[in-house]
C-alpha cells in the first residue's frame, strides 16, 4: 500500500506525527532504525521499514514516492560524525530516493532554531542571518541547503526550523529542577515547542496551500521567557526549592542556549497554525497532570 505521508527518521516527533496523520485518516509509512519503535508504531497502524535513513538498502522497499515525504531525523548521538551521518547523508539519501522516483509533492525536513547566531536578545525571524560557530551548526545548515535546492525531490519543500523540543518523556529541564541545580543563567530566555505542537506544525505545513518553491518557517511557542521563570514556576509546581543556575552548559550540551526570541508569526500567518500549548506553563502543566515517571512514553506512540 502506498502511503499518503512517508516520515523518515521516525524518532520523538516523527513518531507523534504519525499517530496524529493516522487519527487523521491518513495512511502513514515511517523508516526508523530504532527495532522497539518500529513496533510501537506498528501497533497505532503505520507501516514500517527498519533500516538506517543515510543508507540506500531501503530505496527498494519504497520503489514510488508519497504524495508528502518528512524528515524529522536527530542526531542519535556519536558527536559530530552522528551529525554528519544522520543530517547530511541521511538527507542526502532521501533526496536522492525521492528524485529517483520521479519527486513528491511536498518535502519537509524539520531543523533547528539553533542555525540563528544571535544571542544577544534580539528577536530572529526567518529573514535573520544565520550562521554557524561550529561544525555541528555547519552540518545543520548543510541539510538545509539539500532540501532547498531539492526541486528535482519534490514541488515544494519546506525547513522547519524547531525550537527547543520538550514534552512526554523528556524532563531534561524538570529534572534539573529537581536536583536544584539548572546549567545556564537564568536571564537567557527559553524557546520551546511541544512535541504534539511541532507534529501539529508539520502537517499545517503538509496541508497548506502554499506556492511551489521553498518555504522556511520558525516553529516555537507564543511566549518565550526567562529561565529563571520557567525554572522557579516549575520548582513551585513540583514543590521544591527554587534551583541555582551554573552559568554553564549541561555536560550533555555543547553550549548555553543563547538568549534570543524567536518569533512564529510567518508560520502562523501563512498556515494557520497555532500552538496547543502556547506557552511554557499551559506545556508544563500537561506533563506533571500526567506524571514524570520513567514509565511515560517519549516516542510520542502512547
Amino acid at each position: 500500500m502506498r502511503p499518503d505521508l512517508f516520515i523518515a527518521g521516525c524518532g520523538y516527533v516523527g513518531a507523534a506525527l504519525a499517530r496524529l496523520a493516522i487519527r487523521r485518516g491518513l495512511r502513514v509509512g515511517s523508516l526508523t532504525r530504532n527495532t522497539a519503535r518500529a513496533e510501537a508504531l506498528r501497533a497505532v497502524g503505520a507501516d514500517v521499514i527498519v533500516a538506517d535513513l543515510a543508507s540506500e538498502a531501503w530505496h527498494r522497499e519504497l520503489p514510488s514516492v508519497p504524495r508528502w515525504v518528512v524528515n524529522t531525523v536527530s542526531s542519535g548521538g556519536g558527536g559530530v560524525e552522528g551529525y554528519r551521518k544522520s543530517y547530511v547523508d541521511g538527507t542526502s539519501s532521501l533526496v536522492r530516493w525521492a528524485e529517483a522516483a520521479g519527486g513528491a509533492d511536498t518535502l519537509l525536513y524539520t531543523g533547528s532554531t539553533s542555525v540563528y547566531p544571535q544571542g544577544a536578545g534580539e528577536q530572529v525571524d526567518e529573514s535573520s542571518a544565520t550562521g554557524a560557530s561550529d561544525e555541528r551548526g555547519r552540518l545543520l545548515l548543510e541539510a538545509e541547503r539539500l532540501v532547498r535546492e531539492a526541486a528535482g525531490a519534490a514541488r515544494r519543500r519546506f525547513v522547519l526550523r524547531l525550537a527547543g523540543i520538550y514534552g512526554p518523556g523528556r524532563h531534561h529541564l524538570l529534572e534539573q529542577v529537581r536536583s536544584g541545580e539548572v546549567s545556564g543563567g537564568g536571564e537567557h530566555r527559553l524557546n520551546l515547542i511541544h512535541r504534539d505542537d511541532a507534529a501539529g506544525a508539520i502537517l499545517a505545513c503538509l496541508e497548506s496551500k502554499l506556492a511551489t518553491g521553498t518555504h522556511v518557517f520558525n516553529a516555537a511557542d507564543d511566549a518565550p521567557a526567562p529561565k529563571a521563570e520557567v525554572a522557579g514556576w516549575l520548582a513551585r509546581e513540583l514543590g521544591v526549592p527554587t534551583p541555582l543556575f551554573t552559568g554553564a552548559a549541561h555536560p550533555a550540551r555543547r553550549a548555553v542556549v543563547p538568549d534570543r526570541v524567536v518569533m512564529n508569526a510567518e508560520l502562523r500567518r501563512q498556515t494557520g497554525w497555532r500552538p496547543r500549548f502556547s506557552n511554557y506553563r499551559e506545556g508544563y502543566e500537561s506533563i506533571l497532570s500526567h506524571g514524570t515517571d520513567a514509565a511515560q512514553s517519549g516516542d510520542g506512540i502512547t
